[in-house]
């Protein structure tokens, strides 16, 4: 997958000037493309890797204040490719304004803020024509880097949800995984049913951002095994299945 458009840490602007409208939907609309097609679908998959941050949404570390729209997407991504342990970020300027800074080398990832505002000759003309002023709206983007790029930071920061148990066991759904009989694994960062050598696998639950969505996972992939018992040419069916 093309690496999200970023900065090095060693450029101290974090916020640009405003670009040309067009092109910049272009991009954000080809990163998400890119995404689907390195078939990483943070809004779907119910899991990164593990250790990564549980659920929530992106945050400014700084201010609190949650990231909307398209960023949300973006950042989910930017968490789940590289692991990381949180879902705060920070400006390279609000690093500093917390007391840390960004670690040299890291590369930031860059979000859009979008807005309108009413020029004052189109106020100036609302007023002589005696109707409403219209807004023009523009976009801007921003590089932000997750506090785990940073070192430093004062204590104090918006933190992260409380991380979740290490298990929370349904019995129920063991028990149906016991009893059907399959070769179940446990472990890396990818859920699939394997038709040759007949095994699953799925990553381990502290992975998964909502644990119940484990069980969920396991049992979706048990369904593949049970098509290649039931039907014919049901191997090949579970491969495209899955």
């Amino acid at each position: 997958m093309p690496k999200p458009t970023s900065r090095s840490a060693r450029r101290k602007g974090s916020e640009t000037k405003p670009q040309d409208k067009g092109n910049l939907y272009d991009e954000v609309t080809a990163r998400i493309i890119a995404e689907l097609e390195a078939g990483r679908l943070p809004w779907v998959q119910p899991w990164g890797r593990t250790g990564t941050t549980g659920p929530g949404l992106p945050r400014n570390a700084l201010t609190a204040r949650t990231y909307s729209g398209v960023n949300v997407l973006i950042l989910w991504g930017a968490v789940i490719e590289h692991g990381w342990p949180s879902q705060s970020w920070l400006t390279f300027r609000q690093a500093q304004e917390a007391g840390g800074c960004v670690m040299k080398g890291e590369h930031g990832v860059t979000v859009v803020y979008a807005d309108r505002f009413t020029p004052e000759a189109e106020k100036e003309r609302a007023r002589r024509d005696g109707d409403e002023a219209r807004a023009v709206p523009f976009l801007k983007r921003f590089t932000v880097f997750n506090v785990a790029q940073c070192e430093g930071l004062r204590p104090g920061l918006a933190s992260d949800p409380t991380p979740l148990p290490e298990r929370e066991i349904v019995p129920l759904a063991e028990d149906v995984i016991a009893a059907s009989g399959v070769d179940f694994r446990i472990g890396g960062d990818r859920a699939f049913y394997a038709p040759d050598p007949d095994f699953v696998q799925v990553p381990p639950q502290p992975a998964f951002f909502e644990q119940i969505n484990y069980y969920r996972t396991c049992l979706h992939e048990l369904t593949h095994n049970a098509v290649t018992r039931i039907m014919p040419h049901g191997a090949e069916n579970a491969r495209l299945a899955a």
